[in-house]
């Protein structure tokens, strides 16, 4: 690979990690060919993009942004490293993992997770897959919020409902007291 299309990739991976607030780092190592072209399967029709990458050009991509990733460089840039990219949801690619490894129908935990970046919020190591699966995205957290809010807005609104006819009895019998 000659420096003018290493720093391409590089350039293209700064891009993607710039635009893409949810990115996972796997290593793959151990998975034979087909298993690799399920699970990127999976990951197309889940829209999460699957790419692997040299370790250096990922570290070289991670320098040029603002964020300080130098602990993924320390611990998660060995070895072989798969990326998942998702925009849509910060959860999907554990999901994504979890489910593959579940149709596997083995025992092996690969591809393993090495790390995440969820909004630069940095996860390093497996024991995170669990957590991470588990994180509610934006829009998910925005309609319980809503739903929250509406609650007292119901129940008001349900409690009137209900009593009509005691509330307008309520209602005649002090018009008519202070008459």
């Amino acid at each position: 690979m000659t420096r003018a299309e290493k720093e391409s990739i590089v350039e293209e991976l700064y891009q993607k990690f710039s635009n893409t607030n949810n990115f996972y780092i796997t290593d793959p190592q151990g998975l034979n060919v087909e298993r690799v072209n399920n699970f990127r399967r999976l990951c197309f029709k889940k829209k999460v993009e699957y790419k692997v990458y040299k370790n250096t050009l990922i570290k070289k991509a991670l320098e040029k942004l603002d964020t300080d990733y130098t602990s993924f460089g320390e611990s998660v840039l060995k070895g072989f490293s798969g990326i998942l990219f998702s925009n849509e949801s910060s959860n999907s690619p554990a999901n994504i993992i979890k489910e593959f490894r579940k149709s596997a129908k083995s025992e092996d935990l690969l591809p393993l997770l090495k790390g995440a970046s969820i909004n630069s919020d940095l996860f390093i190591g497996e024991e995170n897959l669990t957590a991470l699966s588990k994180l509610r995205s934006k829009v998910e957290l925005i309609g319980e919020v809503i739903s929250i809010l509406q609650s007292p807005v119901k129940n008001v609104v349900s409690a009137l409902q209900g009593s009509q006819h005691t509330l307008a009895g309520l209602v005649k019998a002090l018009s008519q007291r202070e008459g």
